[in-house]
């Protein structure tokens, strides 16, 4: 029982942290169960403030990386600040709508192609030619595909910081190895 329930929580922070791909809260998920965890194990290992704090800002880094892994990208590529916004509201919307598609994977392709969508159109409006346009909307689609990435990355680091939390030490195993097999006595084949 010691390794099954840490072992089934990191299971399933390890399906919540492929949330992320969907562009979804995952990181926020996975705090949300470490703290549901931390209540109702009565023995939940080694998760003291240090931990809760470290596990918060590992999130709080994630989604300020993902916003502005994003930004750059539209810097970079020339968009300005409208084609920022427009590559915002284009990849939440884009993740919405194509969530459905591919057994919830769509959402991926839809954040990424609304990220493009949206910064091309807030560009446009703005009066900025179609070639303008489409560059700035490539960057908002590299960046946003840089963010969600190292969004996954940080949320991979607070699965590992959660497993070396709850996993039982090397003081759950047993102190002293089982007996060994006694031989075959002489004259006995197998």
């Amino acid at each position: 029982m010691e390794y099954l329930l840490p072992g089934l929580l990191l299971t399933l922070m390890g399906a919540v942290l492929l949330l992320n791909l969907l562009t979804l809260p995952a990181n926020w998920i996975m705090v949300f169960l470490v703290f549901v965890w931390r209540v109702a194990v009565p023995q939940p290992g080694a998760m003291d403030m240090v931990y809760f704090v470290s596990l918060i800002g590992l999130a709080l880094v994630g989604e300020v990386v993902e916003f502005f892994a994003q930004a750059w990208g539209t810097k970079k590529y020339g968009s300005s600040n409208t084609g920022l916004i427009g590559g915002i509201i284009g990849a939440i919307a884009g993740a919405v709508v194509c969530a459905p598609f591919f057994l919830g994977l769509g959402a991926l392709g839809g954040a990424l192609g609304g990220a493009w969508c949206g910064c091309f159109l807030f560009e446009i409006i703005r009066g900025r030619t179609p070639g303008e346009a489409g560059k700035a909307a490539k960057g908002a689609l590299v960046g946003r595909f840089f963010g969600i990435f190292i969004k996954c990355g940080i949320g991979a680091a607070m699965l590992v910081l959660t497993y070396h939390a709850v996993w039982p030490g090397p003081a759950a195993l047993p102190a002293e190895p089982p007996p060994a097999i006694p031989p075959l006595p002489p004259g006995t084949s197998t």
